[in-house]
């Protein structure tokens, strides 16, 4: 895996970039590439690499040039099909050097142009420039396992990277925050593609190309990204369980077996859910070694998964490695804020970066089980969707709005009963559009609890702006017309790549680990998209056809027991050794002087929670995330002030 950055500069082509500033930004990213950099300067442009070697460790760097070099491609990720793509290009008559899967970017971009990224299959960031055509080209991969940022700056030159690490070292970038941003982190716990927390940077959304051209008409300087894939749910009602459940597992092994091709140490991730412990079992299967397994133990039972995941490497033998996360493991939060570069609130971010560590002390590229929830409908969210689509299915909009309106707004909120008299929620997802019920399922803090939470100046500023038009704005966009797809569409275009990949690719980036994911092999979710919901999602069971898949291979203790997942006891935190925390930093000069929150509403939330009045677990987590960004934003800009 690697990092790259990047200059351009479309109106002066003469420009030559200033080389140590393309130092700077490649040294912000060296922990995504350890093991060799290298630069290219030339008028209008200048790329730069950060290299973590893994396939053609020998010949390998980067940036990487066709026969003539007029051709140069910074690339992060991996194009598994490489091999077969080569055999294609040398039969064109393309003639390589190496054997890497690099090289293959170059010659396709010579043999098909824009659309090469379509004959990919892989995972990939990767900026490319074409001297005789005048041309820079960015492409990110279909699902958005790898991240590229951009922006364009006030000289009119274009910067890139896979961080915004990378930009943050440009002098002059604007560190304004964007307000939609905001409202978006509050809702979701993260930023969605394309936004970034900062004005005037984005993501290349996931999917998407972006061609700029030198020299060309003024009003194509700043293009907009395209789409060259996506998901379609176009279910094919004649297969059946048993058919699909044989052709899941060939397909899933044929992604797996893809995914370990390999010239450094390798292994897996294994949590004791039916995601990792299939990936482990078609592991084992390909490999005539133990391979090589880690996984987290939960020193707090309800959250600890690590007796399954032993079960399953006992049953194959693998060479396992436990490690342990500590119920008082917070002495990540400050690391986490310089990590993420923008705030990110996903509180499994502490154990992911606790199992990286650990993978990363034997191997360099890891298997991990991410992708099939969404893939297969696994999510208990998902479930709890299509029992309220029924119900809303079967009662007029207006009627619903009149019922479950006032049952959501004067029913208590009870987080200390259970779960059966917590009917707050679902009255108020009854009352929505499946879309603002589905956003209403997925948000840290509730459209109200936002609008309490903000100062009246920042709700003037977002000018009724809501985060839920990110998932109208996919919704509209969206080739499903069944409720599971929906949401699983919704997610792969949020969820998926906003949260899940993004906590992954910067957690293991920071040890200089590979991650790679079959689940998220796109010709697997193509071929999952076909398949009826009731083979993913039926009688309250989730990711039917996957369990049935991996019966013959694994547990039934494994395949049919309760979901847990991968979180933190935040509550017990911030009722605990946190609470000093959480009220420094809710009631702190940093949040007060921000002019984004309504001071009343903090205090509220941190006293509700420390008396046990009401769980704003997550909600705290939020705003301490917050909190320490804006801290180290200020901090950043008091030194730049200095400097200048």
């Amino acid at each position: 895996m690697c990092g790259l950055a990047g200059l351009f500069s479309p109106d002066d082509t003469s420009r030559i970039f200033d080389r140590d500033l393309l130092v700077r930004m490649t040294d912000a990213v060296v922990h995504r590439g350890p093991d060799d950099g290298g630069l290219h300067v030339e008028p209008g442009v200048a790329l730069g690499h950060r290299r973590l070697a893994i396939i053609d460790v020998s010949t390998g760097q980067q940036p990487l040039f066709n026969e003539d070099g007029s051709i140069a491609v910074v690339f992060n990720g991996e194009i598994y099909n490489f091999r077969e793509l080569t055999a294609q290009l040398q039969a064109a008559g393309h003639v390589f050097r190496t054997r890497s899967d690099t090289e293959v970017i170059v010659h396709a971009w010579e043999q098909w142009g824009r659309d090469c990224v379509r004959r990919f299959r892989g995972m990939f960031a990767l900026a490319l420039w074409d001297r005789n055509r005048r041309t820079l080209f960015l492409a990110r991969d279909r699902l958005g396992v790898k991240p590229l940022f951009y922006t364009w700056l006030a000289d009119g030159s274009f910067a890139f990277g896979s961080e915004l690490k990378c930009l943050l070292q440009l002098p002059g970038f604007d560190r304004r925050l964007d307000d939609f941003a905001v409202e978006d982190f509050f809702a979701y716990g993260y930023v969605p593609d394309p936004r970034t927390i900062y004005r005037d940077t984005l993501k290349l959304p996931p999917a998407c190309t972006l061609l700029l051209q030198a020299g060309g008409a003024r009003t194509e300087r700043r293009p907009a990204p395209q789409a060259y894939w996506d998901v379609r749910f176009e279910p094919d009602a004649g297969i059946g369980l048993e058919d699909a459940a044989v052709e899941l597992r060939e397909r899933l092994t044929e992604a797996v077996r893809l995914r370990m091709i390999s010239e450094v140490p390798l292994g897996a991730f294994l949590s004791g859910g039916v995601d990792s412990s299939a990936v482990v079992a078609a592991m084992s299967g390909l490999s005539t070694e133990p391979v090589k397994t880690c996984s987290i133990a939960f020193d707090v039972a309800s959250h600890d998964e690590s007796d399954y995941a032993a079960m399953v490497a006992a049953q194959y033998r693998s060479d396992h490695q436990v490690g342990q996360v500590r119920s008082d493991d917070f002495e990540l939060i400050e690391h986490l804020v310089d990590l993420y570069d923008e705030p990110y609130a996903d509180s499994s971010a502490l154990p992911t970066w606790r199992v990286c560590q650990l993978a990363r002390q034997r191997v360099t590229v890891v298997l991990s089980g991410d992708g099939g929830d969404e893939t297969f409908g696994g999510y208990r969210r998902y479930r709890l969707h299509l029992m309220e689509e029924k119900l809303r299915a079967n009662l007029p909009p207006g009627l619903r709005r009149m019922i479950f309106g006032p049952l959501g707004a004067y029913y208590p909120k009870l987080d200390w009963m259970p779960r059966v008299f917590r009917g707050k929620t679902t009255f108020q997802a009854l009352a929505r559009d499946s879309v603002d019920a589905y956003f209403h399922t997925v948000s840290v803090m509730r459209n109200e609890e936002r609008r309490a939470l903000y100062a009246d100046g920042f709700r003037r500023r977002l000018g009724g702006y809501e985060a839920v038009e990110v998932l109208r704005g996919h919704a509209r966009q969206a080739p499903a017309d069944q409720a599971l797809a929906l949401v699983q569409y919704l997610d792969y275009k949020t969820y998926l790549p906003g949260d899940i990949n993004t906590k992954v690719d910067r957690a293991s980036m920071a040890h200089s680990l590979e991650v790679r994911v079959p689940f998220l092999d796109h010709t697997l979710i193509e071929w999952a998209a076909r398949l009826p919901e009731g083979l993913k999602l039926a009688g309250g069971e989730g990711k039917r056809v996957l369990k049935k898949a991996f019966e013959p291979l694994l547990p039934r203790e494994i395949l049919y027991r309760q979901k847990m997942g991968f979180a933190v006891p935040l509550a017990d935190w911030f009722r605990g050794p946190l609470n000093e925390t959480a009220k420094r930093a809710l009631m702190g000069e940093t949040m007060a002087d921000s002019g984004f929150f309504d001071a009343a509403t903090l205090r509220r939330i941190y006293t509700e929670h420390s008396s046990g009045r009401r769980d704003w677990g997550s909600a705290i987590w939020s705003l301490i995330c917050f909190e320490r960004f804006l801290a180290r934003q200020g901090a950043a800009q008091k030194m730049e002030t200095v400097t200048a």
